[in-house]
């Protein structure tokens, strides 16, 4: 699975330094400026969220476009188009009836068709898609509300796989489902809160969402990705501002009104404003990791990752990765910090500082004896960038001949496919993220398989993990995933599949007259419920 990585900004300011650029940015004709939102946000380039997971991508999805179930603060699946269901005694057949009113923009109404369009769509993409698809006889529709999935068996996480796997399930209309996952659906047209404004798109530049009149929001408060979607603005415009000085003189200028990830050096600034405040709205962050080779010297023996595991302080590399301590922590389990599943199972590994002497001894005993040792260095990535820095000398100071392969990001998503050896541009270390709340799905989440040549990058193998895994699917409480999950972390930490580098949280900037923003665990931007109020 391929990543789509945001547009990366620049960073290029000190903290303190007096902002006085004149404005570049004009505020976008609006019913009414109290009415209309501004959000300094990635560039938007794949409208479709089956064909990109990027956080982008998936805050336009939520924007256009509905789902049938989503989850809620709790990480909990709750109905949001589906008004009630059922599930027969052998629990292989699930029964969902539509709540009323619900249309597309172009004024259709939403069927059970296109919920099926929908799913077969989605499923031959996403990982807990694909599980469903495997254990689906039948997806049929009853009537124009109402629709089933019949199981060969059961599946005791098909609603929290409906509600929140990897990619978002948008339900559209059954003619643009009917396309390939591999061809953009450009339409914009779903039956969400918001309506995608054509007339006002400039690519490169901005999109605006205005408000969905006929949108039928659910009752419940809204909490998480679930409950009510009620919109209290007329329209909201994603502005790509690229340049951190230029967003943040228009946040000041209240040219725009919200900043997605304001550069840390900025941090100072925006505080001593009275006029702005950071808010942390994704409190389950960013995992930092190191993927290995495993199937070139030295990491295809596991003596060499475990060195790795006990050489890493994972306090010093927060230091360079996330310059602000407040915004930053340790992780230790494979599960995350936020997730149902965390767990501190086979960890005596974690020491503050790390431990060389035994990185060193575990090297040796892997029989390493000055291999080349390939980093890649992602130049367009602060703070992947420095911690690969970082790494190469830490390797270093415990004799292994550690090198650092210098690229863009957009380079580094083509070099790591390559499983040759060093020699003949081949790997040995790439250092990334993984979403903290996509690290309680091991079914969808290709970051915890370890399948060997079928697995993600990096290519971990180990047959008994992947044995638990399996099981995942078929355990029917949360509290049996919890135990399976302690069970899983303990051989993962065993045979390495990564290396935690540490857990980073990034806050948003907005203007003080921006309220009810909706905090959920990831980096995405529900529109609804946040409104300007009066100065």
């Amino acid at each position: 699975m391929t990543i789509t990585r945001r547009t990366l900004m620049k960073l290029s300011m000190a903290a303190g330094t007096a902002l006085s650029i004149p404005s570049i940015l004009r505020a976008q004709t609006s019913p009414d400026d109290s009415r209309t939102v501004r959000m300094a946000m990635d560039n938007l380039t794949t409208f479709d969220p089956i064909l990109s997971i990027s956080d982008i991508t998936q805050t336009h999805g939520l924007a256009v476009y509905d789902t049938l179930f989503a989850l809620d603060s709790k990480l909990m699946p709750q109905p949001q188009m589906v008004k009630k269901w059922s599930i027969s005694a052998d629990e292989k057949s699930y029964k969902f009836e539509l709540r009323d009113g619900l249309q597309f923009h172009d004024g259709s109404p939403v069927t059970a068709a296109d919920c099926v369009a929908s799913i077969r769509r989605w499923w031959q993409v996403d990982g807990g898609g694909q599980l469903i698809r495997e254990r689906t006889q039948d997806i049929a529709t009853t009537d124009d509300k109402t629709f089933t999935i019949t199981l060969k068996e059961p599946l005791g996480i098909l609603l929290d796989t409906l509600a929140g796997s990897i990619n978002l399930l948008p339900i559209m209309r059954k003619k643009d489902a009917e396309l390939p996952p591999t061809e953009q659906v450009t339409s914009n047209i779903g039956s969400g809160p918001f309506r995608f404004n054509e007339a006002l798109a400039k690519p490169g530049a901005s999109f605006s969402y205005d408000r969905n009149e006929d949108y039928v929001s659910r009752q419940e408060p809204s909490d998480g990705f679930a409950g009510a979607k009620i919109v209290k603005v007329d329209r909201v415009t994603l502005q790509n501002i690229t340049d951190q000085q230029t967003a943040l003189a228009a946040l000041q200028a209240g040219e725009t009104d919200f900043i997605l990830d304001p550069a840390p050096d900025l941090f100072p600034v925006i505080r001593n404003d009275p006029n702005l405040e950071l808010q942390i709205l994704n409190k389950s962050g960013k995992a930092l990791y190191i993927r290995m080779n495993f199937q070139q010297p030295p990491f295809n023996n596991v003596k060499a990752r475990q060195a790795v595991l006990h050489l890493i302080d994972q306090d010093a590399f927060l230091r360079v990765m996330a310059p602000d301590p407040s915004y930053a922590r340790p992780i230790t389990s494979i599960f995350g910090n936020g997730t149902p599943y965390s767990n501190d199972e086979n960890t005596g590994w974690y020491k503050k500082g790390g431990d060389a002497e035994r990185a060193k001894q575990l090297f040796q005993e892997a029989g390493y004896a000055g291999e080349r040792l390939r980093i890649f260095q992602i130049t367009d990535w602060p703070a992947v960038n420095n911690a690969a820095l970082l790494l190469a000398d830490t390797l270093r100071k415990i004799g292994v001949n550690a090198e650092l392969a210098a690229m863009s990001f957009s380079e580094f998503t083509s070099a790591r496919k390559n499983k040759g050896p060093v020699e003949n541009g081949g790997w040995s270390i790439f250092i990334s993220d993984w979403s903290d709340n996509n690290l309680g799905n091991p079914i969808g989440s290709a970051f915890l398989h370890a399948s060997g040549d079928q697995a993600w990058w990096g290519w971990p193998k180990n047959d008994q993990y992947e044995s638990l895994r399996a099981k995942w699917a078929d355990v029917g409480t949360l509290e049996e995933r919890q135990a399976l999950a302690r069970k899983m972390q303990r051989i993962w930490w065993n045979f390495v599949g990564a290396v935690m580098l540490g857990e980073v949280v990034t806050p948003t900037a907005h203007r003080k007259q921006l309220t009810g923003l909706i905090e959920v665990p990831r980096s995405v931007v529900p529109m609804w419920n946040m409104q300007k109020v009066s100065a």
